[in-house]
């Protein structure tokens, strides 16, 4: 099991996500992103912002996934 925050992953608190696997640590992540934008909660509706930005230019978006992907695998297990 690996551990990363919220902003590890692009967002914008310290909540901290523990999963075995990266799509697994990405679920997560959407689900809390889905619930503060609900919220309507201004530090991550700026990060969704982001996200969708990159979202507009496909290869810039894989290298930024690729690159949460090689962070979490390099990250030790807990």
């Amino acid at each position: 099991m690996k551990t990363m925050s919220c902003k590890q992953l692009g967002g914008a608190c310290d909540k901290v996500f523990q999963a075995n696997s990266f799509d697994e640590m990405v679920a997560m992540s959407k689900q809390h992103g889905m619930e503060m934008f609900q919220t309507q909660d201004e530090a991550h509706l700026k990060a969704i912002m982001e996200v969708q930005k990159l979202m507009q230019n496909p290869a810039a978006m894989t290298e930024w996934f690729e690159g949460k992907k090689k962070e979490f695998e390099a990250l030790p297990e807990d």
